[in-house]
């Protein structure tokens, strides 16, 4: 900040206010008292947020969601933590094509993936079931897993874990209590962010979702179509904040930095 100029941060400021202005504004609106989308003036009124917990789809929907992130993410977890361990200590064929592999939804449009799950599911009877949804999402979530284990294991001191199977210790004791420990917070920041993705994901969802396991944005989506009112700001305001809180845990347990441009 102290190298940059008077008209750089200014700039910076400007970019990072039209950033942020759309979510200033909604979550301005979801306090509004009134039935249409407009920003209080003169009261505010946490009338929509009741609403939003007074609205049963809505309740069981965010369950849903719940449920979907924390199954995928911790399944893509125990997925990508022996791939980013073969991948950085291990020379085998085709251990590029297993990193691109894992890597690859990434960029592959989600609208694409979702026509292929939904195909896939109805071709082996799978169509509404909340496993192969979980397992939709664990697709689409374990790029983020993985980036960030194999970024804790680059440059990983071996010489302690040497020690220990020098001394007798299995391999199997030798991950539990030494290599697991060191690498914990990246595995840590690659569930968090599988978390997050996993539960803010509607592009694809949209096509495999049930009526019995309607994630909530899915149910914002089809609630939108049919209604404008403030119910939708209510919910966004309430989703933005989880997701900052989410962040901001983040950015404590591992730092935001490493994440996005894996600075060590």
């Amino acid at each position: 900040m102290r190298n940059n100029g008077p008209i750089a941060l200014a700039f910076n400021a400007l970019v990072i206010g039209f950033m942020l202005a759309p979510l200033l504004v909604v979550c301005v609106v979801a306090f509004t008292p009134h039935n249409t989308l407009t920003i209080p003036t003169t009261e505010f009124s946490l009338r929509w947020f009741r609403a939003v917990f007074a609205h049963s789809d809505f309740v069981s929907s965010f369950w849903n969601s719940l449920r979907l992130a924390l199954c995928s993410a911790t399944l893509s977890t125990v997925l990508a933590v022996p791939a980013a361990i073969a991948i950085t200590r291990h020379r085998f064929p085709g251990r590029d094509f297993l990193n691109a592999l894992f890597l690859s939804p990434l960029i592959i449009p989600h609208l694409v993936l979702g026509v292929a799950m939904l195909r896939m599911f109805a071709l082996v009877g799978g169509t509404g079931s909340f496993g192969w949804l979980v397992l939709a999402h664990t697709v689409i979530v374990t790029p983020y897993t993985l980036r960030l284990v194999l970024a804790a294991l680059v440059g990983f001191d071996r010489s302690a874990e040497q020690a220990a199977l020098s001394l007798g210790a299995s391999q199997a004791t030798v991950f539990r209590r030494i290599t697991l420990p060191m690498i914990l917070p990246g595995v840590t920041g690659g569930w968090m962010l599988g978390f997050i993705n996993s539960f803010d994901e509607v592009t694809m969802s949209i096509f495999v979702t049930a009526p019995s396991t309607v994630t909530l944005p899915v149910r914002m989506y089809m609630y939108a179509t049919e209604s404008i009112d403030p119910l939708m700001a209510a919910v966004s305001a309430l989703m933005i904040a989880v997701t900052a809180a989410a962040m901001l845990l983040l950015d404590r347990v591992y730092g935001l930095d490493r994440v996005l441009v894996g600075r060590a």
